[in-house]
């Protein structure tokens, strides 16, 4: 039986990744794989897939968040369907790959990729935006093949794709509050797939834990999920009158913390 700790500790999980997901605009894996990794080898669960059972479960929580952002952004006229249209056939076969081979990978080199990603995006927020095309660029073939890679590293370390998403769409000079609505929207298939990913390849695996089903431990996806859908929209209304742009910095350096941290505790 689950005790009441765990609850409130996925709880107030999910109101942190929540309110920081509409404050900043990020997906919660950055903040989720890393808690989730500390919580198993804190109750001295997970095993050798302890990294594979947190960004499946991380990812299965995304898809409440992405679901949620997605919403929003569409209310307000900001997701660009043709761009949505192309890029999910090459998200999904990405992502979908990647969770195969992530099933084959050690938990500790997993963190270590987990790190070093973190480490780059962290370093990305604290450089600011990258340089915009004057003219449009975008093609089909262009969008499907970065969509691909944007879907395996997504599935690899856990992310909604945002980080990737909407640099190459700005690049490519989308509107940055489109670029935004728009990879909320390929959030959404990266977070589904990525699941089922998780849930197929990690089926017949031998694990520790109970409520677990693949590499998916549903406790944890559904009350992180319960607090993280009511506290993005009071992240959303707080990014009007906080400094974001001092706080992605500190998010970041935040990121980078919990990353080798975690990497530490698995070597």
């Amino acid at each position: 039986m689950l005790e009441v700790s765990a609850i409130l500790v996925f709880l107030a999980l999910g109101s942190v990744v929540g309110f920081l997901a509409g404050l900043l605009g990020v997906g919660g894996g950055g903040i989720l794989v890393p808690a989730l990794s500390y919580f198993f080898i804190w109750t001295g669960a997970g095993g050798d897939n302890l990294m594979h059972i947190a960004l499946g479960t991380s990812m299965a929580c995304i898809i409440v968040t992405s679901f949620s952002s997605l919403r929003a952004h569409q209310q307000k006229g900001a997701v660009v369907w043709d761009i949505v249209k192309v890029m999910s056939l090459g998200i999904v076969l990405g992502t979908f790959a990647a969770t195969y081979i992530a099933s084959y990978i050690n938990s500790l080199y997993l963190a270590i990729l987990f790190s070093c990603f973190m480490f780059w995006t962290a370093m990305r927020m604290i450089k600011g935006q990258a340089h915009v095309e004057t003219q449009p660029t975008l093609d089909k073939a262009n969008m499907f093949y970065t969509a691909n890679g944007i879907g395996a590293m997504s599935a690899l370390v856990s992310i909604g794709g945002g980080s990737l998403t909407v640099p190459y769409l700005v690049k490519h000079s989308v509107d940055v509050k489109k670029a935004i609505g728009t990879s909320a929207a390929i959030g959404l298939p990266i977070s589904v797939t990525a699941t089922l990913g998780y849930l197929l390849n990690g089926w017949s695996a031998e694990l520790a834990m109970v409520h677990t089903i693949g590499f998916v431990y549903w406790p944890a996806v559904i009350f992180i999920s319960i607090t993280s859908f009511f506290f993005a929209p009071l992240g959303a209304k707080a990014a009007h009158y906080l400094p974001v742009d001092v706080l992605k910095k500190i998010f970041a350096a935040l990121l980078i913390l919990l990353s080798v941290k975690m990497t530490l505790l698995l070597l």
